[in-house]
């Protein structure tokens, strides 16, 4: 059967002759050696390359896999196998290479794979305190996969009371670096996971009662690799208006005093593992905001709020030198890329529409500098007087304008209020564009 796997234009005689069913029969046989032969060649049948080699085989194959209940067939078996056992540790291997090969032959497959007993059974995989291995690697791999665009994964796996093992197991690296480049895979897998997962609103409560922040905010401070994850899944947990909760309890764990010195300045490449220094200011800038607009005085959080403001007056308002540094930075960059763009459309003589302008835009640079000019706005606006003082010299010193602010957070509102019936959008795109006027 193995050379079947190398001619895919005969998958559909080897669905016509019923030969799925009698495969995916042997998966659950008494004697573990053939059930492991079948996964085997099941993942060869699978193999994203041979089924790229004929579509028409492929779809065959992978339809008949599926009406014949592959993935609660496939969990039912390596539940059964022993991962002591070297050759019963490569079928389990397999089994999620053949997840994996369906999966991105056919994405719409994710919510079948999970409902199938799968994510339960990922969950208890990571869970185990086991050695670290390429099976627990792999795992967390699938599990990134299966939660990324699928929302309906996302809430099972919070059901399931799962973001509470989830940190159990990134607590481990909050004191302690990865061994190995493969240990560090699996510690962004578990971070990329957690980021999908924070999607959800539902999700975002569960990941406050599990002192989820409490533990991103350490992390931080310890400055070991995992400091990078953090601050993305900090990012995801208090952005939107969905993240006023975490918002308010960031501000009460002293979270300020954790991200303001991110701020400050940004860490050597050694320390920033594997992110650019554009990337973590990025994150930083972004949870700064967020900040910003759900600590509002409507929602409880006067007192948050004036610690924020707070901050920007201390130390001879050094933050707020800081933030004009970053919004000439960026404004430059932005500056580079419209010049880039102008040539690129006139090589070429196609015109852009100006979703696909702005989302370059935004891209390289503009994001974060719409971001800067919006917490400029916020200071000057509702800080203290001496704010907009330092502001103004600083702009004068450096060349720049007002203008250049006001007109970077009038394109930011602009761009947010499109669809009619978002009425959280609207209310920021109204909340913005009165910062301006006041400004």
């Amino acid at each position: 059967m193995h050379n079947i796997a190398t001619v895919p234009d005969f998958y559909p005689i080897i669905v016509d002759l019923n030969c799925v069913p009698s495969m995916l029969g042997l998966l659950c046989h008494d004697n573990s050696d053939i059930s492991v032969s079948v996964i085997d060649l099941i993942q060869e049948l699978t193999d994203v390359d041979t089924l790229n080699e004929s579509e028409e085989g492929a779809e065959s194959l992978i339809q008949a896999l599926i009406d014949n209940q592959i993935f609660s067939l496939m969990i039912a078996a390596i539940e059964r196998l022993d991962e002591s056992v070297k050759e019963e540790a490569d079928g389990v291997h397999n089994a999620l290479a053949i997840i994996e090969n369906i999966v991105e032959f056919r994405p719409t497959v994710c919510k079948e794979v999970a409902e199938a007993g799968f994510m339960t059974w990922l969950i208890k995989k990571l869970k185990v305190k086991v050695p670290f291995d390429a099976n627990k690697l792999y795992a967390s791999e699938i599990l990134s996969i299966l939660l990324q665009n699928e929302p309906e994964n996302r809430k099972m796996i919070g059901e399931l009371g799962a973001i509470d093992s989830m940190l159990q197991q990134l607590a481990y690296y909050k004191r302690h670096d990865p061994n190995q480049q493969e240990e560090s895979e699996y510690m962004e897998n578990l971070f990329n996971s957690m980021c999908s997962l924070l999607l959800e609103r539902e999700n975002r409560d569960r990941f406050l009662q599990g002192e989820g922040l409490q533990l991103m905010n350490l992390m931080l401070r310890e400055k070991k690799k995992s400091r990078t994850g953090a601050l993305r899944v900090l990012d995801h947990a208090i952005s939107g208006v969905d993240g006023a909760n975490n918002s308010a309890k960031f501000v009460d764990i002293l979270g300020l005093r954790t991200i303001f010195p991110l701020f400050m300045k940004t860490p050597k490449k050694s320390k920033r593992g594997g992110v650019t220094a554009d990337e973590h200011e990025e994150h930083v800038v972004s949870i700064i905001a967020s900040l910003f607009k759900n600590c509002t005085v409507g929602n409880n959080a006067g007192k948050q709020r004036e610690r924020l403001l707070a901050k920007f007056t201390e130390n001879d308002h050094e933050k707020v030198d800081r933030l004009l540094e970053l919004h000439i930075k960026y404004y430059r960059k932005v500056e580079e890329a419209d010049q880039r763009l102008e040539r690129e459309m006139r090589r070429s003589k196609e015109k852009l529409d100006d979703d696909e302008v702005y989302v370059r835009r935004l891209q390289d640079g503009l994001f974060v500098l719409q971001y800067v000019d919006y917490i400029i706005l916020e200071i000057c606006c509702c800080g203290a007087s001496t704010v907009k003082q330092r502001v103004l010299q600083i702009l004068n010193l450096r060349g720049g304008t007002l203008k250049t602010v006001r007109d970077t957070v009038r394109e930011y509102a602009g761009n947010l209020g499109d669809e009619e019936d978002d009425h959280e959008k609207k209310l920021e795109q109204e909340y913005l564009l009165n910062l301006v006027d006041k400004f």
